[in-house]
């Protein structure tokens, strides 16, 4: 449905070295479902996708990660590669943006090895969770049950493996999406 993200905002946190697709088709859908989308990294300009092993395209960057404030919006979309999720764990700022969505229970989507930088934003422990299976340890490690399964929800928070995942994972990102914004007008009306 065209609509229904009609206004929300999905921030899409990712650097160089990002799959290109692990964002580019989320971000793709996301936008069709209706919502504002903003491709957020450490930097401005633009960021270098890669195809597996190989660079793709330069990717538009919408704002820096300086500028960008986590409360402006309802959802987070964590893309993997394996340089991508390693850089942004390095960056506090990038951590304390995540751990802003973690501790807000606001709908997160991570795939492949987008969950690395959730580890050190505490939003792993407790969870049930999958990855790419290289993660599976390092997830473990830290407190997530890990299964290996298309996708998988626990709370707002949407796990895939890979990028044929993909189209499973955006179509239960919406909808946690969707879910997680009625909730919280329920919280809302309640209180």
């Amino acid at each position: 449905m065209a609509d229904e993200l009609k206004g929300r905002k999905v921030a899409v946190l990712a650097t160089d070295g990002v799959e290109q697709v692990e964002l580019t088709e989320p971000v793709k859908a996301l936008k069709e479902a209706g919502a504002t989308v903003h491709v957020i990294a450490p930097k401005g300009g633009q960021i270098q996708g890669m195809n597996h092993h190989d660079k793709g395209d330069m990717i538009p960057v919408d704002a820096a990660l300086d500028s960008a404030d986590p409360s402006s919006y309802d959802a987070l979309v964590l893309p993997g590669g394996v340089i991508n999720p390693d850089q942004l764990r390095l960056e506090s700022k990038a951590i304390d943006f995540v751990r802003h969505f973690v501790q807000s229970a606001k709908p997160i989507g991570a795939i492949c090895h987008g969950p690395w930088t959730l580890i050190d934003a505490g939003g792993v422990k407790g969870k049930r969770m999958t990855s790419w299976p290289s993660l599976r340890n390092d997830l473990t490690n830290a407190g997530a049950t890990w299964v290996d399964e298309q996708v998988v929800t626990d709370n707002g928070l949407v796990t895939s493996r890979k990028p044929d995942d993909i189209p499973a994972f955006t179509r239960k990102v919406i909808e946690e999406i969707r879910e997680g914004r009625h909730d919280n007008r329920r919280q809302q009306a309640a209180e």
